[in-house]
This record gives C-alpha cells, sequence and structure tokens, in this order.
C-alpha cells in the first residue's frame, strides 16, 4: 500500500509498525507539509458496522483531547472500504519495548513516566472519555523523555463493540485488565486507574502482576488473587509507592483513588521528597554529608550516636578561648551557631514527621495479617482493630447489595494483607440496599434467592438446566452482582437440577509429551485412555503432541478420554521439556515477556520508528 494517497492528502510513505487490529504507515501530509503517522484498521474490522460507528465517534471525541502527554489525533477518514486516523507521529520508543530492554525501571523514573500517563488520563475523564486499554504497548517515550498515551479511539470501541466476540474469544490488554472489565462489568474512570497501577507495577519489577496459559485463568486472577508486593522483586522502594500501587489496584471500585488526580497528588508527594532529601531517605542508608546542615540533620537521624552517660559535645557547639578583652568580636561567631542550631532542630523535626508520614521508622513494628471486618458496625470495627493496634476511618457511605445499613462493605487494605501496626483502614459503611443494584444470588436456594431479589425491587426469571451442583442451586444471574438496573426488572437465573454430571476444563497439551499428557489429564479429572496416533510432521519436534481432539479450556465432563496426535519428526536439540510459546488465535493474550518480542497487542503503537519495534 505503500506510496498511496489518501482523501487526496496523506501519502504513505512506508509501513512502521503492524498489530492485530490495525496496520501503521508513516505518512506525508501534503497539504500543511509535514510527516505524521497513519492507523488503517485490518479489513476484518471494516465488516462489523457497530465497531465502526463505535470507532468514529470515539476517534472523533480524542480527537478534540489537546494535551502534551496525548498523542494528538489530526484527522479521522475513510476512503473505500479503509478506515484510518492520521496521528501525531513520535521519534521514540514504545515504553514495552523500554521495559523489556532495561528490565527494571529506576523508582524515580517510573513515578515520572506514570504521572505522565495520570495527566493524560486526568484530562481524558474530565470530558468523559475513558481509555479502557491503559498498557505500556499503548505509552510512547520521546527522545526527549516525554510520555504519550495513543489509542483512545480504538480502545473503548473495541470494549464497547467486540470485547467478546461471536466465539467467547476475549479481545484486548487482558494483562492489564481491570476486575469489572474481566467481568463484563461497568467500567468507568476507575477502570483507567486500575491498570496504570498494573503498569507502574510491571515498570518497577519488570513482569505483569498476573500472568497464565490462557486469557480467562488471567481475567480470574485479576478477579480473585491478592495483588503481589512490589517489594518482594525489588528492594529500596519508598514504601508510599506500594501502598500507591495497592490502592490503584483495588479489587473494588469503589476502594481505589476516586479520581486519577488523587493518584497525581501522591506521586508528586513521593518525588518532592526524593527531591529534597534524595533516594536514601527512603532506603535508610547513609548520606554524603557536605555542608548542608539539613544532609547533616538527615545523616543524624539514620545514624544514632552510641549511648553514653553523658551528651558528648560536637564541635559546632565549641567556642575558642578568649580574652575577656575580645568579647565584642565574639558575637557574629554566637549567631552563626544559634541559627545553624535553629536550622538543625526545624530539619530533624521535619524528617521525623515526613518519616512517620511515610513509615520510615516502623521497620522494627512486626507486621500484623488484616482480619475482615465486613459485616460488623464501624463500632465493632473500631474496638476490634485497636485490640490489634491499628486505626480505622470510614471512608465513604455506599449503596450495598448484600449488607445491611450501617454495616462494613468492603475495606481498604483487603483482608489478608499484612500491614504495620498503627496503620490506617479505611472501610465504605453500607447505606442498606436500593432498588436497583442487583444483589448476589449465585449459589443461593431458588426459593431464598426470589425473595431476596424481590425485596430489591426485581422479578426472576430461573431457567433449570442440567448441573452435577446441588438440585435448587443457583449457578449464574444475568445481570451480575452490583450491576445497575431499572427497578422492576428480571434477573435471568439457571438453576442446578442436580442431575448433571461434572464438567472440568480440557489441559493443554500441545507441544507436551504423551508422558506429561497423561499427567496433566489425570489432574484434570480426565481419562488417559484416549486414542494416541503418531503421524510424520515436520514442524513439531519428535514426541511432542500437535493436535487433541477437543480444544484447550472446553468443558467436557469428567472422565471424558481426550484422543491426541504425536510427532514422530526428528528431535531438535532442547525440545521435549514443555517449555514452548503458544499460538492462539486470541488478540492480545501473550504475556509482555521483557526478554522477548511477544505480547504486541490487537492495537499497534503509532508513531513508533523504523528499527524500533
Amino acid at each position: 500500500m505503500s506510496n498511496r494517497l489518501l482523501a487526496g492528502r496523506y501519502e504513505l510513505v512506508e509501513k512502521i509498525g503492524e498489530g492485530g487490529m490495525a496496520v501503521v504507515y508513516k505518512g506525508k501530509d501534503r497539504l500543511l507539509n509535514r510527516y505524521v503517522a497513519i492507523k488503517i484498521l485490518r479489513p476484518e474490522y471494516t465488516k462489523d458496522e457497530q465497531f465502526i460507528e463505535n470507532f468514529r465517534r470515539e476517534s472523533q471525541a480524542a480527537a478534540g483531547l489537546s494535551h502534551p502527554n496525548i498523542v494528538g489525533v489530526y484527522d479521522v477518514g475513510k476512503e473505500g472500504n479503509i478506515y484510518f486516523i492520521v496521528m501525531e507521529l513520535i521519534e521514540g520508543k514504545v515504553l514495552s519495548q523500554i521495559i523489556k530492554e532495561k528490565g527494571k525501571l529506576d523508582y524515580k523514573e517510573a513515578i515520572h513516566i506514570i504521572r505522565q500517563v495520570a495527566s493524560a488520563l486526568d484530562l481524558a475523564h474530565k470530558n468523559q472519555i475513558v481509555h479502557r486499554d491503559v498498557k505500556p504497548h499503548n505509552i510512547l517515550i520521546t527522545n526527549t523523555g516525554v510520555a504519550k498515551l495513543a489509542d483512545f479511539g480504538i480502545a473503548k470501541a473495541v470494549s464497547a463493540a467486540t470485547i467478546v466476540g461471536g466465539n467467547n474469544k476475549v479481545m484486548g490488554s487482558v494483562h492489564y485488565f481491570s476486575p469489572e472489565q474481566a467481568r463484563g462489568a461497568y467500567v468507568d474512570e476507575r477502570s483507567d486507574i486500575y491498570s496504570l497501577g498494573i503498569v507502574l507495577y510491571e515498570m518497577l519489577t519488570g513482569k505483569v502482576p498476573f500472568d497464565g496459559d490462557n486469557p480467562v485463568s488471567i481475567a480470574l486472577l485479576h478477579i480473585n488473587e491478592p495483588m503481589p508486593a512490589v517489594t518482594s522483586e525489588v528492594h529500596g522502594l519508598p514504601p508510599q509507592l506500594e501502598k500507591i500501587i495497592f490502592k490503584a489496584t483495588e479489587k473494588y471500585q469503589s476502594n481505589r483513588y476516586k479520581h486519577v488526580d488523587e493518584m497525581i497528588s501522591d506521586l508528586d508527594d513521593i518525588e518532592f521528597i526524593t527531591k529534597v532529601m534524595g533516594q536514601k531517605a527512603f532506603v535508610g542508608e547513609s548520606v554524603s554529608v557536605h555542608d548542608s546542615a539539613e544532609e547533616k540533620a538527615i545523616q543524624n537521624i539514620h545514624h544514632e550516636p552510641e549511648k553514653t552517660d553523658k551528651p558528648k559535645r560536637t564541635d559546632v557547639h565549641k567556642t575558642p578561648k578568649t580574652n575577656t578583652k575580645d568579647k565584642k568580636t565574639s558575637g557574629p561567631g554566637k549567631m552563626t551557631i544559634f541559627i545553624i542550631a535553629g536550622i538543625l532542630i526545624l530539619a530533624i523535626a521535619g524528617v521525623f514527621g515526613l518519616g512517620s508520614m511515610l513509615g520510615w521508622f516502623g521497620e522494627d513494628t512486626a507486621e500484623i495479617e488484616l482480619p475482615s471486618f465486613a459485616g460488623k458496625t464501624l463500632e465493632e470495627a473500631q474496638v476490634e482493630a485497636e485490640a490489634l493496634g491499628l486505626r480505622i476511618e470510614k471512608d465513604q457511605d455506599v449503596y450495598s447489595p448484600d449488607q445491611e445499613e450501617g454495616r462494613i462493605t468492603s475495606q481498604s487494605p483487603t483482608a489478608g494483607s499484612m500491614v504495620m501496626e498503627g496503620q490506617l483502614i479505611r472501610v465504605n459503611v453500607s447505606l442498606g440496599k436500593r432498588n436497583g443494584v442487583v444483589p448476589k444470588l449465585v449459589e443461593m436456594d431458588i426459593n431464598e434467592a426470589i425473595e431476596i431479589a424481590e425485596s430489591f425491587g426485581f422479578k426472576v426469571v430461573p431457567t433449570v438446566v442440567e448441573s452435577h451442583f446441588p438440585k435448587d442451586m443457583v449457578i449464574s444471574q444475568n445481570p451480575d452482582v452490583g450491576d445497575v438496573a431499572k427497578s422492576g426488572s428480571e434477573i435471568q437465573l439457571e438453576v442446578s437440577d442436580g442431575k448433571g454430571k461434572e464438567m472440568v476444563k480440557v489441559p493443554d497439551l500441545f507441544g507436551r509429551t504423551p508422558d506429561e499428557a497423561r499427567t496433566l489429564l489425570a489432574q484434570a479429572g480426565l481419562a488417559t485412555t484416549g486414542q494416541v496416533t503418531y503421524e510424520e510432521v515436520d514442524e513439531m519436534a519428535e514426541n511432542l503432541i500437535f493436535w487433541q481432539s477437543v480444544a484447550a479450556g472446553e468443558e467436557v465432563e469428567k472422565g471424558t478420554a481426550i484422543d491426541y496426535k504425536v510427532s514422530k519428526g526428528t528431535q531438535p536439540e532442547g525440545s521435549g521439556s514443555g517449555d514452548f510459546d503458544l499460538d492462539i488465535d486470541i488478540d492480545d493474550t501473550t504475556a509482555p515477556d521483557p526478554g522477548t518480542d511477544e505480547g504486541t497487542d490487537e492495537v499497534q503503537d503509532a508513531g513508533t520508528e523504523p528499527g524500533e519495534e
């Protein structure tokens, strides 16, 4: 398509990037005589009218965003069956490439980048635009160190129209999904904040917090598993930085930052302290002492003098012996001493105050496993917390589908987290149920579910299905718990008949040896008596499986036999270990391994120069 002219104005010069959803060209705007990036949608996405409409609308909205940390959208157009976006051409690298090259970023560099991206999101959110696909692949870093967020239009168009395809294929960046995106629930600006927290974690550690064999398993980790601690991977970080990541990636939206500017404020606090007192103030190491009184104060804090019966005088307090006749000449020296002493006192007080706020001096304090306060009143929780040496403060009052009025619905940090003595725990308190908020009905008896649903103002439409779960148990609901629906609307429930056989997921046998396959099948509760066929296959090493009768991830009855085919090809050196790359026909499901080129998402970054992909 090179050298083609679009809209009689944009000349395609050369291809500079390619992804699952679009191809990116370096182009030249003949009218304004400047180079641009032109992103052209792949043909398969131009057949979906709903997607195209969302794409056009959201791209036009993104074009109205003018911010130094947002890749500028200049034009959105169509020529024949070609849909394209004309964007600012960025000379630099994609953040995912930088992470791959460096492994781990210095925390000051990570804060500098994440703050710029947060600033871009702040503007978008104030214009009621949610990005929905914040990830390193959509963040470009210019040669001068400026971070730019790209792909607002495509991200939201994908989420709105094709987040789940007809074959239940997950599209999007599952490694950066918020739990509500993974569930297909309501998405708002706090979903972007969650993804931003994941990106910050990856910059600091060099890897994503949740990874798995397939998109579904990764999504479940986002929903169910606690966020891993950054300090288990990296040492010497400001304690407050880990708190920012935990708050940004809370499982429940109500527990996260309400607005991204709150996160920016916390990041600014760390940046300010780092600039004033340096990194040593965080890691507890000695600092080099020059002529600065503030630096001396910090050193005195981190290196307490040995205790003696009598405090030692330092040289700064000694004054030379002088004749009484020379008393007048000693005045300025005393004044200098008082000034220095005053500065020292103020500096020490300031450092102690900041240190207490950021938890610098709590290293010897024992950690406490945080209990669950859900279902308790605020007063009951405060009594329990005080007994553990913790503090509790109400964050906000919220409507709850499962807690009575006055009862705690959620907490931050979450139950099971390890916290220090004296830590402040924020809780949300229930305002009671409200018509329109869908309650949790799954795992209840159908009669109980009907009673609860009606008390919330909903009608129940049950459907009995064959299932191994106990008879009359609700096994699924639509809408999901916490969703908002009109009072009087219907909730579809699937109810178990208790007669079905237990269903299990088929493991992925591709690239495994027959021995490994039998072990995996047995662990999954499947029969190991399936038909095994050996065939000549050049593309697969000897004794490795290249085909299975039921696709990985599909559910079958427990005890089902799975057939598979094994290669009789020549075995290359190092094969047969079970470590292999999956070729899954799902966009953006490969983990962004820092050491490989995998992890390219369906939305390729615009403006990347040749040789820097």
